[in-house]
Protein backbone atom coordinates (compact mmCIF):
# COMPACT_ATOMS: atom_id res chain seq x y z
CA UNK A 1 0.00 0.00 0.00
CA UNK A 2 1.39 3.08 -0.90
CA UNK A 3 1.45 6.26 1.12
CA UNK A 4 -0.81 9.39 -0.01
CA UNK A 5 2.02 11.53 -0.55
CA UNK A 6 3.32 8.65 -3.31
CA UNK A 7 -0.29 8.24 -4.49
CA UNK A 8 -0.09 12.40 -4.73
CA UNK A 9 3.09 12.21 -6.74
CA UNK A 10 1.85 9.67 -9.01
CA UNK A 11 -0.95 11.70 -9.84
CA UNK A 12 1.17 14.63 -10.16
CA UNK A 13 3.31 12.90 -12.56
CA UNK A 14 0.79 10.86 -14.54
CA UNK A 15 -1.62 14.08 -15.14
CA UNK A 16 0.23 15.60 -17.49
CA UNK A 17 0.41 12.13 -19.63
CA UNK A 18 -3.42 11.90 -19.18
CA UNK A 19 -3.88 15.31 -20.07
CA UNK A 20 -1.97 14.68 -23.38
CA UNK A 21 -3.73 11.45 -24.02
CA UNK A 22 -6.84 13.08 -24.33
CA UNK A 23 -6.54 16.23 -25.92
CA UNK A 24 -5.09 13.82 -28.80
CA UNK A 25 -8.27 11.97 -29.11
CA UNK A 26 -10.43 14.99 -28.39
CA UNK A 27 -8.68 18.22 -29.95
CA UNK A 28 -10.53 19.94 -26.96
CA UNK A 29 -8.07 21.23 -24.31
CA UNK A 30 -10.28 22.82 -22.38
CA UNK A 31 -12.99 20.17 -21.46
CA UNK A 32 -9.82 17.39 -21.71
CA UNK A 33 -8.23 19.82 -19.04
CA UNK A 34 -11.85 19.66 -16.98
CA UNK A 35 -12.14 15.90 -17.17
CA UNK A 36 -8.62 15.10 -16.22
CA UNK A 37 -9.10 17.07 -12.78
CA UNK A 38 -12.48 15.14 -12.72
CA UNK A 39 -10.30 11.97 -12.68
CA UNK A 40 -7.73 12.57 -10.39
CA UNK A 41 -9.91 14.00 -7.64
CA UNK A 42 -11.58 10.55 -8.12
CA UNK A 43 -8.35 8.65 -8.20
CA UNK A 44 -7.89 10.87 -5.12
CA UNK A 45 -10.36 9.80 -2.89
CA UNK A 46 -10.17 6.10 -4.11
CA UNK A 47 -6.80 5.00 -4.42
CA UNK A 48 -5.53 5.79 -1.09
CA UNK A 49 -8.54 3.43 0.83
CA UNK A 50 -8.77 0.81 -2.73
CA UNK A 51 -5.42 0.63 -3.65
CA UNK A 52 -3.44 1.48 -7.14
CA UNK A 53 -4.98 -0.19 -9.89
CA UNK A 54 -2.84 -2.42 -11.97
CA UNK A 55 -2.32 0.01 -14.97
CA UNK A 56 -3.21 3.84 -13.04
CA UNK A 57 -2.12 5.70 -15.90
CA UNK A 58 -4.31 3.88 -18.23
CA UNK A 59 -7.32 3.93 -15.24
CA UNK A 60 -6.97 7.70 -15.88
CA UNK A 61 -7.37 7.98 -19.21
CA UNK A 62 -9.86 5.89 -19.00
CA UNK A 63 -11.98 8.20 -16.20
CA UNK A 64 -11.26 11.01 -17.86
CA UNK A 65 -12.28 9.87 -20.94
CA UNK A 66 -15.82 9.04 -19.69
CA UNK A 67 -15.94 12.39 -17.42
CA UNK A 68 -15.40 14.16 -20.95
CA UNK A 69 -18.35 11.89 -22.66
CA UNK A 70 -20.42 12.54 -19.48
CA UNK A 71 -19.89 16.52 -20.04
CA UNK A 72 -20.23 16.40 -23.65
CA UNK A 73 -23.89 13.87 -23.32
CA UNK A 74 -24.80 16.90 -20.65
CA UNK A 75 -24.12 19.61 -22.66
CA UNK A 76 -25.64 18.53 -25.40
CA UNK A 77 -29.16 17.82 -23.45
CA UNK A 78 -28.57 21.11 -22.29
CA UNK A 79 -28.72 22.46 -25.72
CA UNK A 80 -31.96 20.52 -26.07
CA UNK A 81 -33.97 21.69 -23.60
CA UNK A 82 -33.08 25.78 -24.41
CA UNK A 83 -34.15 25.15 -28.26
CA UNK A 84 -37.12 23.21 -27.41
CA UNK A 85 -37.69 26.47 -24.64
CA UNK A 86 -37.49 28.80 -27.73
CA UNK A 87 -39.45 26.78 -29.89
CA UNK A 88 -42.47 27.34 -27.21
CA UNK A 89 -45.03 29.40 -27.58
CA UNK A 90 -44.90 32.39 -24.87
CA UNK A 91 -47.58 32.20 -22.07
CA UNK A 92 -50.33 34.37 -23.17
CA UNK A 93 -50.32 37.88 -22.11
CA UNK A 94 -53.80 39.27 -22.07
CA UNK A 95 -54.56 41.84 -19.52
CA UNK A 96 -57.99 42.07 -18.50
CA UNK A 97 -59.72 45.66 -18.67
CA UNK A 98 -60.14 46.19 -15.39
CA UNK A 99 -57.36 45.47 -12.63
CA UNK A 100 -59.16 42.91 -10.15
CA UNK A 101 -56.43 42.29 -7.36
CA UNK A 102 -57.92 44.25 -4.57
CA UNK A 103 -61.39 42.37 -5.22
CA UNK A 104 -62.37 40.87 -2.48
CA UNK A 105 -65.22 38.46 -1.66
CA UNK A 106 -68.65 39.46 -0.69
CA UNK A 107 -67.86 43.19 -1.10
CA UNK A 108 -69.35 45.26 -3.63
CA UNK A 109 -67.42 47.65 -5.76
CA UNK A 110 -68.51 50.47 -6.88
CA UNK A 111 -68.66 50.32 -11.04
Amino acid sequence: MRTDAEIEGLLRELAPQVLGALVRRSGDFEGSEDAVQEALLAAARHWPREGLPDNPRGRLIQTATRKMTDQIRSEIARRRREEVAARQEPPSTDVPDSDDTLLLDGVSQPE
